[in-house]
């Protein structure tokens, strides 16, 4: 038998975007951690807007484990909430959409560092230089936060997510992480295992992370949750007429996915600062001004390849924002 750390995390019922919450479970078990040996446990559901005090027992039921690099044989536990017979909680995102294991989703993760209320590297009165210089930007002057980020990269790493790029933002203090997944629950996962790691290095730095889709007022730019996603007819068979039904269906269906895709949007989405207008939907080749961006080369591979859907707002629930996503993409049976 051997002791392992395990920390349970799950979605609260905080509306409208929930909040992380994670317990450690200390468990002798005579192999690692799997999904098979992994028990269930119970939390009160009273103290996270689950449930009422008389009645507060939620579960938190194992759907993904990682490896955890900050403690000796820890693993990171992503749960589901059920009700206590068993059933999927109303809370629970995950539970409302049958998985798609072909697609593959590629987040980019938009977030500002804070303290005290203010992007790191702006002054205590005022504002900083204009925007121009800080995107992949070099020097102290252009770039704050620098070793956070990289050791939230190792983090993200080491246990096993598929990182596949950072970059300082278009505004100060902004950064933003790029994570490919596969199958749209578990790219899902990925990225909330992978904000709960951001929003636990904050602690040890003293920083906070801002999630809000429109930090600052004015001339700055907002964050986003770029989606890119394709499915095996995307990639391999293609055709600009199977294409022409994606971006149909996501403009019939533009409004129910906004009011899915993360609040305060409306703040972002303005059509300025690389954004569509939020009342408008429109689709471009490289058009970063666009609801949803075709890449180049996805043109120019015979119209094969993946879609960007640039609506999302950096604090939306990737649960919301996949499952709207699979709805609005027709089965390959349509395609001739």
């Amino acid at each position: 038998m051997k002791t392992y750390l395990c920390e349970y995390i799950w979605l609260d019922g905080y509306r409208p975007e929930a909040n992380l919450r994670s317990k450690t479970k200390v468990l002798e078990l005579e192999e690692a951690p799997s999904l098979d040996n992994l028990p269930l446990w119970s939390y009160d559901g009273s103290s996270t807007l689950q449930a009422e005090g008389n009645s507060s027992d939620c579960i938190l039921r194992p759907v993904k484990i990682y490896r955890d690099a900050s403690r000796q044989d820890g693993y990171l536990v992503m749960c589901e909430v059920l009700n206590v017979d068993g059933s999927p909680h109303f809370t629970n995102h995950r539970a409302t959409y049958d998985d798609d294991t072909d697609f593959w989703f590629g987040f980019e993760q938009e977030y500002v560092i804070t303290k005290r209320g203010a992007p790191l590297g702006f002054p205590k009165e005022g504002f900083p230089a204009p925007q121009g210089k800080y995107y992949c930007g070099i020097g102290n002057q252009n770039v704050v936060a620098r070793d956070f980020v990289e050791e939230h990269l190792r983090l993200c790493l080491a246990c096993g997510l598929n990182i596949t790029g950072i970059n300082a933002e278009v505004m100060l203090g902004q950064w933003e992480f790029q994570l490919l997944g596969k199958g749209a629950k578990s790219a899902s996962d990925d990225l909330w295992v992978s904000r709960y790691l951001l929003f636990r290095l904050a602690e040890t730095y003293g920083v906070d992370i801002e999630l809000h889709p429109k930090p600052v007022k004015g001339d700055w730019n907002g964050s986003g949750m770029h989606t890119n996603f394709s499915n095996g007819t995307m990639r391999t068979i293609g055709g600009e007429a199977y294409f022409k039904s994606i971006l149909d269906n996501l403009g019939d269906r533009h409004h129910e996915h906004i009011a899915n895709y993360g609040s305060m949007n409306h703040e972002r989405l303005t059509g300025l600062h690389e954004t569509q207008s939020i009342d408008c939907f429109s689709y471009g080749v490289s058009d970063r001004g666009a609801s949803i961006r075709i890449p180049v080369t996805t043109v120019e591979n015979g119209w094969k390849g993946y879609l960007e859907d640039r609506r999302p707002a950096s604090n939306a629930c990737p649960y919301l924002v996949t499952s709207k996503i699979l709805k609005a993409v027709p089965s390959e049976t349509l395609v001739s």
